[in-house]
């Protein structure tokens, strides 16, 4: 792998699916051995390689930004991250160089601070669709000035700390948490505040200047040159890729922009085309590139489970296309209508996709309840055995010392036959688990 660029875009104008998956899997840090010790360096490591990393409430097994950064890494103290991540200058004094802020970078993810920039082109988007003549956010230009005021006089706050002053009798009745909130969120769309770290995971939300180093503020980055280097970013994350990837990897709408940008890439010499097998758009063949840097391993040696939302299944055609799995989240499905479970997480074995299994942390009796697991077409006879691994190494990263299995889907009693020491337990009651309200989910208007 030190000639990457030799590797797969120099020697290589066809790959085989497999081949594609190791391209793409190594691109997104899995052909790395897993390091003895996990800190600070390895998890920016890590983040550098997705580039973003999404947010999400649910915390059935474990919030959705600790999970990728396990399923490359292995076990590690997710107080490190937090520290990284959730962080804020003491009295709302910027952050320091090299740390993170969160914004619409996928949905919401956390990224570092100095793409800050690249964003605004975002900004000016959201505020032209959710902030013109017409807008709640125009016809309540009041409410808006009084919690921009608030900021700046007391610095980063909590929505409660604003909506509590509020009920106090300082402006009436109808200053209500919603009415906060919402213009925490179209503020925060239009790059007017910036989260300036999280109490729990309750967001503290500060002007931007209280946020964001001043440089970064000013900088200017027309919508093309961000788009360009966006695109290229996730070019390098994907390692081989359809403009449909490249453009969801960052949300980017705007193919036209898109296929530009690629142009424009492979212009310079940073991506090249290529073909893969299977990929088609109607009986054609799909167009790909691949990335300069992207690497072709001789394999991929993991077993682990994926949240779903890793930049690996994230977007569902790309894993539809990669490693033939077809993956919808059931949260927000009635529980008796729910084919796989309530949060089921995919599970890669080397360079595949093997299954799915529906894990849930009992913190209260220290056990991995597995509520289900089932199995993609397929799969290898040695897949029980890797898939109790992953398993394994997930209660134990989470601090439990028990895993139970269900009786439900069609993995659990290979995975019961091969790991005796593993209890049972009844299919879950059809009760279901609480969707995440939608304060609490992705806030995406």
């Amino acid at each position: 792998m030190s000639d990457p660029l030799s590797s797969v875009s120099r020697v290589k104008q066809h790959l085989s699916l497999a081949e594609a998956r190791r391209v793409a899997l190594a691109a997104q840090g899995f052909a790395r051995p897993r390091p003895e010790a996990v800190g600070t360096r390895q998890l920016n490591g890590a983040i550098a390689r997705m580039g973003v990393l999404q947010i999400d409430s649910v915390n059935v097994f474990a919030r959705s930004h600790y999970v990728p950064l396990f399923s490359r890494l292995g076990a590690y103290d997710t107080a490190d991250l937090d520290r990284l991540v959730l962080r804020h200058g003491a009295g709302g004094r910027p952050r320091s160089t090299g740390s993170y802020v969160e914004y619409l970078a996928h949905e919401a993810t956390f990224l570092p601070v100095e793409d800050w920039p690249l964003w605004r082109f975002r900004m000016d988007d959201m505020r032209a669709r959710y902030g013109g003549p017409g807008s709640w956010y125009a016809e309540n230009a009041a409410t808006v000035e009084w919690v921009r005021a608030e900021l700046a006089a007391r610095g980063p706050l909590r929505p409660a700390q604003i909506e509590s002053d509020a009920h106090r009798g300082r402006r009436g009745p109808w200053w209500d948490w919603d009415v906060v909130k919402r213009a925490l969120e179209l503020m925060w769309r239009f790059g007017e505040v910036a989260i300036a770290g999280r109490r729990g995971f309750e967001r503290r939300y500060g002007l931007a200047e209280q946020v964001v180093p001043g440089h970064l503020l000013d900088a200017e980055v027309t919508r093309e040159e961000a788009i360009r280097e966006l695109v290229h970013r996730a070019a390098r994350a994907s390692g081989v890729a359809a403009a449909s990837d490249l453009a969801d990897y960052h949300r980017i709408r705007d193919r036209k922009a898109v296929l530009g940008a690629v142009q424009d890439l492979v212009d310079q010499g940073e991506l090249a085309p290529i073909s893969v097998e299977g990929w088609k758009r109607g009986d054609a063949a799909l167009p790909a590139w691949a990335h300069r840097e992207a690497a072709l391993p001789r394999r991929i040696d993991v077993a682990t489970v994926l949240t779903p939302f890793d930049p690996v299944v994230w977007f569902r055609e790309r894993a539809e296309r990669l490693f033939d799995f077809d993956y919808r989240i059931e949260i927000y499905t009635p529980a008796h209508k729910r084919r796989f479970g309530y949060y089921s997480l995919p599970v890669l074995v080397d360079d595949r996709i093997v299954g799915r299994v529906d894990l849930k942390a009992d913190r209260a009796a220290s056990t991995l309840r597995v509520q289900s697991a089932w199995w993609e077409a397929g799969v290898p006879s040695t897949a029980a055995e890797r898939v109790a691994t992953a398993l394994r190494d997930a209660a134990a990263w989470q601090g439990l010392d028990r895993i139970t299995i269900s009786t439900w889907g069609d993995a659990t009693d290979d995975l019961a036959f091969v790991m005796p020491d593993a209890g049972r337990h009844d299919r879950p009651a059809l009760d279901p688990e609480p969707a995440p309200a939608a304060d609490e989910a992705l806030d995406v208007a």
